[in-house]
């Protein structure tokens, strides 16, 4: 039988992933100012500013705005100026004009310091609006300085270098956002998780795995499941042994939910000539309600296994007594894992560790997927973590199941 290779869909995350930082317009109002004095040459330029912002005469601010500006000899000056942009802008949701306020205010040399968190913030969140990446994260950096314990400051920054095309920047201030709020005795919302395994997905990037795994240890359940392993499928493409570990990790967390799942699992274990693995698989996803035995597809896997031994307990038994060669003692081990008796196929595999011809990790990676479904953490852990090579990774993530689960 060929082995099935279409690829696992990556069920929850979209490529472009739900943003974690929402803007809203700002807002004059919601931010703290201070009176400016005026001076006595830009007085009377700002006072009608001033009068024509409040009568919403909008033909008129435009002009009245530049001859404050051109009359304006202080900081004071250009801060009073910055709040009737401010005003007008909000009054006709004319982000350009708020972005335009804002900037000045900030760049007039008389704000406060407990105004320039607000300020920062509101332009910031207005830049995001107005599409303006490079700005908005210009304005981000600065309210980070200024509050660099803001998880959502982290996430607003996070949020524009990924709009602004720069995710390798942008993962590392994801992680961090984390990790805070981790600091701050609660766990990140889930969607943390999903949008930096998103972003990384999405610009390949190897950190998806380990944050895969993250999401999984913060909150498994069998969708997370599914889509971590199947990150790992689409950026590593594993041969059929190593895609045939990965199913038997799904089917142990529950995480096998469509026909193609139950497919591939049945030809790869097939592809191996384990088809007592294979025809359990079948069986389960028909009771399941999963398989369509009618299916033409299934059909033909149904029809090509009942011609196919299959092996009992017995048979193993008596082929491990005629000391079969350390490659074919493996393969033993794995017939037992098949049917179930994790117990036997963990005692198998440690036989032939160490025998010549044997890969040594995928005798190690296969010992710590039986003892995890036997339930054995600590023997489970340390034949894991002793895999290496291009096994490594997916024993990773067994390693992760049986912190979750053994």
């Amino acid at each position: 039988m060929k082995l099935i290779t279409t690829t696992a869909a990556l069920a929850l995350l979209a490529v472009s992933g739900p943003a974690l930082a929402q803007s809203q317009p700002a807002q004059s109002g919601g931010l703290v100012t201070h009176q400016p004095k005026l001076s006595s040459d830009a007085a009377k330029a700002i006072l009608d500013l001033q009068t024509a912002v409040s009568k919403n005469d909008s033909a008129s601010i435009p002009a009245k705005i530049a001859a404050a500006k051109a009359a304006a000899k202080t900081p004071d000056d250009r801060y009073a100026i910055g709040i009737m942009e401010l005003k007008a802008a909000n009054a006709t949701k004319d982000q350009a004009g708020l972005a335009a306020g804002l900037q000045d205010m900030l760049n007039s040399g008389s704000v406060k310091p407990e105004e320039q968190i607000g300020l920062y913030d509101a332009l910031a969140q207005t830049y995001t609006n107005l599409k303006q990446s490079d700005k908005a994260v210009d304005a981000y950096q600065h309210l980070l300085q200024l509050e660099p314990n803001s998880v959502d400051a982290v996430a607003g920054l996070a949020e524009a270098r990924i709009a602004a095309g720069q995710a390798a920047a942008a993962l590392p201030l994801l992680q961090q956002g984390i990790k805070m709020q981790e600091a701050g005795g609660q766990k990140a919302p889930e969607a943390w998780y999903k949008r930096a395994v998103s972003v990384a997905y999405d610009a390949q990037s190897p950190m998806a795995l380990d944050l895969a795994r993250e999401w999984v240890s913060a909150y498994p359940s069998a969708d997370s499941w599914r889509n971590a392993i199947a990150i790992y499928r689409n950026l590593s493409h594993p041969d059929v042994e190593g895609t045939l570990d990965l199913l038997r990790l799904m089917q142990a967390t529950g995480s096998m939910s469509t026909a193609g799942d139950y497919a591939l699992f049945a030809e790869s274990s097939a592809d191996q000539m384990n088809y007592n693995e294979a025809q359990a698989v079948i069986d389960a996803g028909i009771a399941a309600h999963t398989v369509d035995a009618s299916n033409p597809q299934f059909r033909d896997i149904i029809s090509g296994l009942k011609s196919k031994p299959k092996a009992t307990a017995a048979d193993l038994e008596a082929a491990l007594k005629m000391s079969p060669t350390a490659t074919n003692a493996l393969r033993i081990g794995d017939r037992y894992y098949g049917m179930g008796d994790y117990a036997k196929a963990a005692a198998v595999y440690r036989q032939v560790l160490g025998q010549p011809g044997v890969d040594a990790d995928v005798a190690n990676l296969h010992l710590g997927m039986a003892l995890a479904r036997a339930g054995d953490k600590a023997g489970a852990t340390a034949a894991l973590n002793a895999v290496g090579g291009t096994r490594a990774a997916i024993a990773k993530f067994w390693l992760t199941y049986v912190q979750l689960h053994a």
